[in-house]
């Protein structure tokens, strides 16, 4: 990796500092990025604000100077301020947390930080503490832009044309398919595959795979029964089909989107009608919607026409903008404002084009080649955007009413009765004031309004008419809305130095990446450029749209993608291991019409997706970490799967389509004076309905390695800790699950080894041998020696099978 460091002598760093710092910093690419991301967009604008007035100039206090990152990383007279990784060990820390009786800054009298400043110094910290090697000058008149040297675009391999490959020669009868020879081309000479994964293995692992669920007795025993050569291809396609497809790929494409049904921050107030983008992406996911489609409707639905069939759905899509965590108390409304077009700017960037474009705010991307210009340009778009109602404290994001019949109908009766009754007070009104007319003297002046002038009973009656109109007004009937977005202020905006607010260049025309070899479509003036937007993505010839999607549905096969860093198609991205198969997928992709169904089938379907987990000594040797594919990645069910699966074998999933569950309405606070989150997810449906409430996740989801439900995430890492196991022996869900089970094993009017032979295929689709039979059997009498009721023993014995690794891995 080419070094952005400056030289040790200029700076005259400690050796352990450069040595801390270096390890921090490319110990790990990607960690680094987000550290260097949490710092350019959250710490270094809160330190030029809040610490630079008197740790900068010509003689900051304490020999500190915090208006440079290189004074930051040196540290003050008395050493270094922050140790990386590690926050309640950092000077820094604890002088801005309050924890530190004799160390407190900013000293008072000023005020201190918010809980929110806190916390970005406190992530920042905790993620490595990564720093640039250079900061701008708190000069304004200063170039906004920085001397990074970053990469070329005509280096980057992601900006080059998709070509469509030649397939490599089959080179046995097992790579005959074309994803299977550009695998096969890979490997060592003279390898061998792994042996294909028995009927059963792969039966689990393509229906787990696709739908979330297990394959039911039936459904097994219907597979291993058909001898058809299209056996397999008859499964995916039935798998395909089912709407629990949806609810599981959908899944996958809320957390590259963050979908969650609460704000977060510092008002954690609830998204309350964050389901409908939900469901609108399962069934999206269920009709196979082309992929440039269903980008469309995600940032331009409102301005496509109204689909007859479900004239809503589009402008249902664009809540994808809506849905990030907001400071919405935030008191600077321009602030707020530029923080929600750069968390815009940085979701599309991650989640479509594989880059980390939030880093080109503050300055020119450091690694990659894309300017302040470029950023600015695409900052335009989403300015000119109406994402919020008002940025007024507390701030409302912006929703459209996207009425039912019935709710026109109720809400036409009601202006009608309205209507009536302001008719009522004005013909009361007149006949008031024409028989106080009729009492007065001819000659007697009238004054314009003469309604004060009138008899007291009078005016009463007329004060009770406008008194019932108020309750009247306050009785409309509810209509339904969507988060969503429209066309706003259309603006370009200047750039803003260190990308600040209070520090604008020049202004820069809405537009697109300058780097990305591909014509700019024309953004017209009165329009903010997400209809061109669109547009520019899914143009065929774009390196980076097709490219991103088809290697994302690779990684949610086989756990990693084909470019392992699937958020980062730059710089510090991984390379892609078998790029000609990219290029090869990407290209086809948008020969079929940019759906999902067909790369799942020519996944799944392969003889790489086939082959065994086992690995052999020589492709341990050959393929340690298993990046040529010499053998299928065993990995375990996310948490969604593995919660659905316990609740399928216990025969308690309800398989229907849900709205809501949040116990709380649209824009109320989770939380009440006692700081509890009274959410329920005690219910029976698929994971994908249950409540994402960000800053308190359901705590077996955050167990089994959820999503952050704040930022784009494409890629789930998978941890085993001992608190994993104890949830599956002690936790309501998996001893209800447990009992459930035994239930239905209980029902077969059998021999304890028949039951048990039963259980197995209900849990591991396969059979029990006779070594697991023999246990089970044991174990059952010993239970009954001691006490213990069938249900009882029984359900022990299910709950041993569902925390095994064997129920929780894919075979």
């Amino acid at each position: 990796m080419r070094s952005h460091l400056p030289s040790l002598p200029r700076l005259r760093w400690p050796i352990a500092l450069w040595t801390t710092l270096l390890f921090a910093a490319f110990s790990n690419p990607s960690c680094a990025q987000d550290s260097l991301e949490l710092f350019e967009k959250q710490v270094r604008p809160l330190l030029l604000e809040r610490c630079a007035s008197c740790h900068g100039g010509q003689e900051p206090e304490g020999d500190l100077r915090l208006d440079q990152a290189e004074g930051l990383a040196i540290g003050s007279r008395s050493g270094p301020v922050f140790v990386p990784g590690k926050p309640q060990e950092s000077l820094l820390w604890l002088a801005v947390s309050g924890e530190s009786p004799d160390l407190q800054m900013p000293p008072p009298p000023h005020q201190p930080l918010t809980h929110a400043q806190k916390r970005s110094i406190q992530q920042w910290l905790a993620s490595g503490a990564a720093l640039p090697v250079t900061a701008p000058s708190t000069d304004p008149t200063e170039n906004a832009s920085t001397d990074f040297a970053n990469t070329p675009a005509s280096d980057l391999w992601s900006l080059q044309p998709i070509e469509l490959p030649v397939l490599p020669d089959a080179a046995d009868e097992w790579s005959q398919e074309p994803i299977d020879r550009f695998v096969a081309d890979r490997w060592p000479e003279n390898h061998l595959p792994a042996a294909p994964a028995d009927r059963t293995a792969w039966l689990r692992r393509v229906t787990i795979d696709l739908t979330g669920l297990l394959p039911t007795l039936e459904e097994t025993e219907a597979f291993l029964r058909d001898p058809a050569p299209d056996a397999m291809e008859r499964v995916v396609d039935r798998l395909l089909s089912s709407p629990t497809y949806g609810q599981r790929w959908g899944r996958h494409w809320l957390d590259v989107v963050r979908y969650s049904d609460s704000n977060g921050l510092d008002e954690n107030i609830a998204h309350g009608n964050a389901w409908r983008y939900r469901n609108y992406v399962v069934a999206a996911r269920n009709a196979d919607m082309p992929y440039d489609e269903f980008l469309a409707e995600q940032l331009a639905g409102d301005l496509l026409p109204p689909d007859p069939s479900d004239p809503y759905r589009r402008k249902i899509a664009t809540g994808m903008l809506v849905l990030g965590p907001k400071v919405l108390a935030e008191v600077d409304e321009r602030k707020m404002e530029m923080d929600i077009v750069d968390e815009q700017i940085d979701t599309v960037g991650k989640a479509v084009l594989g880059l980390t474009l939030g880093c080109a705010r503050c300055h020119d991307h450091k690694f990659d080649p894309w300017s302040m210009e470029d950023y600015y340009r695409l900052a335009g778009i989403f300015k000119s955007t109406r994402t919020m109602e008002h940025f007024t404290k507390i701030a409302k994001w912006n929703e459209a009413e996207i009425p039912t019949p019935e709710e026109v109908a109720r809400r036409d009766t009601h202006q009608q009765e309205l209507a009536s009754h302001r008719d009522r007070i004005a013909m009361a009104r007149q006949e008031a004031i024409d028989r106080w007319k009729q009492s007065l003297a001819t000659d007697m002046p009238v004054p314009e309004d003469p309604e004060p002038m009138l008899p007291e009973a009078d005016r009463q009656m007329l004060q009770k008419l406008r008194d019932e109109l108020k309750e009247l007004e306050k009785k409309a009937p509810e209509v339904s809305t969507a988060m969503a977005v429209s066309e706003g202020k259309i603006d370009d905006v200047p750039i803003h130095i260190r990308g600040s607010h209070l520090a604008l260049g020049k202004k820069v025309a809405r537009g697109f990446l300058a780097p990305v070899p591909l014509p700019a479509p024309q953004i017209a003036p009165q329009q903010s450029g997400r209809a061109a937007l669109v547009a520019w993505l899914t143009d065929p010839e774009h390196p980076l749209t097709s490219r991103v999607i088809v290697n994302r549905i690779w990684r949610w096969h086989f756990g990693q993608g084909l470019v392992r860093s699937v958020d980062n198609f730059g710089e510090l991205g991984e390379s892609p291991t078998h790029p000609q198969l990219l290029d090869w997928m990407a290209r086809n992709f948008q020969r079929d019409g940019w759906s999902w169904k067909k790369v799942h089938r020519q996944i799944v379907l392969s003889a790489t997706y086939r082959q065994s987990s086992s690995a052999t000594h020589a492709d341990l040797q050959a393929d340690p970490e298993n990046r040529l594919l010499t053998r299928f990645p065993k990995r375990r069910m996310e948490a969604e799967a593995i919660r659905d699966c316990l609740l399928q074998v216990g025969d308690r999933l309800d398989m229907g389509v849900k709205t809501s569950y949040l116990h709380v309405k649209n824009r109320e606070f989770f939380f009440d004076h006692t700081s509890i989150d009274k959410t329920d997810y005690n219910h029976p449906c698929r994971s994908i309905y249950l409540p994402v409430v960000r800053n308190h996740l359901y705590d077996l989801f955050q167990l089994f390695d959820y999503n952050d439900a704040a930022v784009v995430l494409g890629h789930r890492d998978t941890t085993n800790v001992p608190t994993q196991a104890l949830c599956l022996m002690n936790s309501a869900l998996a001893i209800d699950s447990s009992q459930g089970m035994a239930k239905r094993v209980l029902a077969l009017d059998g021999t304890d080894a028949q039951r048990f032979a039963l259980a197995v295929r209900f849990a591991l689709q396969r059979e029990a041998t006779a070594e697991e039979t023999a246990m089970a059997c044991r174990m059952l009498d010993e239970a009954s020696q001691r006490g213990l009721d069938p249900l009882g023993a029984w359900s022990l014995l299910c709950q041993g099978l569902l925390a095994s690794n064997e129920f929780l891995f894919l075979p």
